[in-house]
Order: structure tokens, then sequence, then C-alpha cells
């Protein structure tokens, strides 16, 4: 190898080994730390009642959080969800799509090779520039190499874009979790919706069986002329009342039935739900520490991953004002013919470091710069407002749980009332000491406890569906996939396709 070509291929190598003593670099991003947010004065909830913090080995709901409501059918068609809904498998390949994104951002972070191969016929100008005197007009050309190429990192763009590329797969993560707990929970309020409608419509039966033998006892003493056209008037207005409220509880339930179907992936003609009567369990919903929250919820925790991306695309905007350095290599093979081509005379090789600044580019890094810091700020603030709605609802839970707690006494104790109203008014009737409006009305009252005591119930079970999605479900910071696995998820999504 002549002198000159040794002393270039070592300036070469020489200016590309600087180039990677420099490798780790600065990391223009500016330091990180989570949002910060008041914290509660309060070291508990107001208001916990039944919902008091749990011990610490027992700090919150986990895994199937509906199986405390003791319904084997909700907890088949829990399940169902997590397999057949399309809007949960939508979610699902979103995660998938930002695994791959953290992966195509993760390969600048290694060369990139290549093989190239060229049969070309050629005709050269008779006129072209320094043309030598006896070359051909007509000649061949082929070619067969292979390229490297790597940009060094010193301004840490590259690994800004990938830390940025994983947390944005981390909040998809987190995402995903979302969407599964808001479908469940979405599930368990229909469900709980669609038991309450079964209760009416149980007691609604009962009531009709109830008025129908009233209005028997009407006709009769009717007949026997000691009781007035009025009482059996105001008797099978009762019985009618209650028969049509029947049907709209049927038409409500069908609704509910249909939005199951819905949420389980099945079709709704198709889809039915037998009515059930059976006992309703109000769980006790175990709530821990205010300050543990940020660590229970899927939103928050997607919330805080997105203000760590905003912040490396801080670094990412920083270092376009700075230059970049990339090494360039290629070796190959040249000849006029593929016969012969690989050997030494015909081999060509290049190698050497290509520098790039932009001088002028009509503000554009300053205004993209500008973007990503408004970009942080902008996810901090919905961070902080993510945390904030989080104890809202969970305040609200347990304030309604308390609340709920106290009506739900006074509510038996009112149907405890009504009944013994109505047994009285009916027996007095049938002695002949007070006519069928006050029937009517001890029916009515009755029918009307009875129906909200209903409705009570269904209501503390949808609260504490509320209460439970408030918390998180069960989820916890701790089933986020770290950044690392984040990308060997991504790695292996990216390989399987």
């Amino acid at each position: 190898m002549p002198r000159g070509e040794r002393s270039r291929l070592r300036g070469a190598g020489l200016t590309s080994a600087a180039a990677a003593l420099l490798l780790a670099g600065c990391n223009l991003a500016p330091h990180y730390t989570p949002p910060q947010l008041t914290a509660p004065p309060a070291p508990v909830y107001k208001q916990s009642g039944l919902w008091a913090p749990a011990v610490p080995a027992d700090e919150a709901v986990r895994g199937d959080w509906w199986t405390a409501f003791n319904d084997p059918t909700l907890n088949t068609l829990e399940q169902e969800v997590a397999t057949a809904n399309p809007t949960l498998a939508a979610a699902v390949a979103s995660y998938d799509q930002s695994r791959a994104y953290a992966a195509e951002a993760a390969a600048g972070l290694l060369p990139s090779l290549g093989l190239g191969a060229s049969v070309t016929a050629n005709r050269q100008s008779n006129n072209r520039p320094l043309r030598g005197l006896h070359e051909p007009d007509l000649y061949p050309a082929d070619t067969l190499a292979g390229s490297a190429n790597y940009e060094f990192d010193f301004w840490g763009r590259v690994r800004n874009l990938v830390a940025e590329g994983r947390a944005e797969a981390q909040a998809s993560a987190a995402d995903l979790a979302t969407a599964k707990l808001s479908l469940q929970a979405q599930l368990a309020d229909d469900y709980i919706a669609l038991r309450g409608l079964d209760a009416q419509a149980a007691l609604l039966v009962d009531t009709v069986a109830a008025y129908q033998k009233a209005l028997d006892l009407t006709q009769a003493r009717h007949r026997g002329g000691v009781a007035s056209g009025l009482d059996v008037s105001r008797a099978a207005t009762q019985l009618a009342s209650a028969k049509t409220q029947i049907s709209d509880v049927a038409a409500a339930r069908a609704l509910y039935e249909n939005a199951i179907a819905s949420l389980v992936g099945q079709a709704a003609p198709g889809f039915q739900l037998a009515a059930s009567n059976a006992p309703r369990v109000i769980p006790a919903v175990p709530t821990g520490l205010p300050s543990t929250l940020v660590e229970r919820r899927p939103d928050v925790a997607a919330a805080e991953r997105r203000a760590f991306a905003a912040n490396r695309g801080i670094g990412v905007a920083r270092a376009a004002f700075f230059p970049d350095f990339t090494l360039d290599a290629l070796l190959g093979f040249q000849n006029t013919g593929i016969p012969g081509l690989i050997s030494v005379p015909n081999s060509i090789w290049s190698i050497g470091t290509t520098v790039a600044e932009p001088i002028f580019e009509g503000g554009r890094r300053h205004a993209a710069l500008a973007a990503s810091k408004a970009a942080f700020v902008q996810a901090s603030a919905y961070y902080r407002a993510t945390v904030l709605a989080a104890f809202e609802q969970v305040q609200d839970g347990i304030s309604q749980a308390a609340d709920f707690a106290t009506e739900s006494r006074d509510s038996a104790d009112a149907v405890t009332a009504s009944q013994a109203t109505t047994r009285l008014s009916l027996i007095r009737y049938r002695q002949g000491a007070t006519n069928y409006l006050d029937v009517v009305i001890a029916q009515t009252a009755e029918l009307q406890a009875e129906q909200q005591d209903i409705a009570l119930q269904t209501r503390r079970q949808a609260n504490a569906v509320q209460l439970v999605r408030a918390l998180g479900g069960g989820w916890s910071v701790t089933d986020l996939p770290t950044s690392h696995q984040a990308s060997q998820l991504a790695r292996a999504g990216a390989g399987g396709t």
C-alpha cells in the first residue's frame, strides 16, 4: 500500500478513535424529577367509614377484584372481556405499536450495515471534462460492496430518542391497563344495574300477586254490598300500575343486556342472561393511604411516563444545535466484468468521518426547542391534573360509601315500617274500620320504600366498583414494564413479524 494511502487511513482511524472516546458524550436533556404536587394534608381519606385504610399486607385490592361481589356469572363475564372485547384488542395493538417504535429508536444506537451489487453498461460523453484520449466510449462497471454507517451520539440525541420511545412504550402499557380496567368496571356497572332491575322485577311480580289478592278481596266485598265500586276501581288501578312497571323494567333490562353483550364481544341478538334475584354482596374495599394512590393508578403512571418522555424530547431538540458526527465505511470489489470481480486488484474501500452542522434554518431549531419545552410543561400539568382527579374520585367514592351505609340502615327501617302499615291497613279494611284509600296509600308507600331500598343496594354496589376503579383496580407501578423490558418486548415483537 502506498505511503500516502497508509497515512490517510491512519488519520481516518485516529479521527474515528477520538470520536469513539467521546461516545459517552453529554446528555442535553434537563434533569428529570416527576412533576411536584402538594400532598393531601390528612394522612387518610375523609369519611372513611367501612372503607378504612388497609394494613400494609393488604394495602390494595389485588387481582380479580370483581370476585368480591361473589357472583359466578359476573366472574365469567369479566374473563370474557379480557379475551373477546374489540376495544381492548385495539388497546393491545396500540401497545404493540409503541413497543415497535421503541425498538425502532433503539436501533439508532447500533451501526447500520448494508450490502449492494450493481451490473451496469455505460457510455461517457465525448466531451466529458478531463476525459483521457484513449478512454473508450462504452464500458461496463460491475460492483459488489458492503457499507457501514454509524452516528456518534456525542450530544445524547439518539439516547434521548431511545429513552423517549421506551417511556412512551411504558405509558402505552399503562394505557392498556387503564382501558382494561375501564372495560371491566363498565361491565360490572352494567351487570349490577341489570341485577338491580332483576330485583325490581321480582318485587313487582310479588307486588302484582299481592295486588291481585287485594283486588279479589274488594270485588268479593263489593258483591256482598260491603265495599263500594270506588274501592274496586282503586284496587284495579293499583294492579294495572304495577303491571305497567314490570314492562318498563323489562325494557330497561334489555338495554343493559345488550350493552353487556358488546362488552364481551358478542352480538346482542344472540346473547342472553337469565334473570336472577340472588342476594347481593356489598364488598368492603380497602383504600390504603392517599400517598400510595399515585402508585396504584395506571393513568397516573402513563401521565408521569409521558412527562419523562417530553423531558427527553427537550434533549433531542437541544442536540440539533450541535454538529453531527458520522463514521462511514465501504469495502468491496469493482471490475469491468463479473468474471474475476472478487480479487485483490479489484478491491475498493473507503473510510472516514463526516461532520455536518446547519448554519441557517430560519429559526427552525429554536422553534422545535420551544415546542419541546411547551410539551413538557403540558405533560407535567396533565400529570398533576390526573393525580388531583384520582384523589377526587377516591374521596367521592369513600364519601358516598359512608352516606350510603347510613342511608341503607334508614331504608331498611322504612321498608319494615311500610310493610307493617300495609298489613294493618288490610286488616282494618277487612274489619270495615277504614276505606280502601288507606290501603292504597299504604301499598304505594310500601312499594316505593322497597324499590328505593333495591335502588340503594344497586348504587352501593356500583359505588364499590367506582371506588375500585378510582384505586386502580389492583394495578401497581410494579406491573409496568421497566425501560429495559419495554425494549426487549419491542425487539421480540419486531423479530416475530
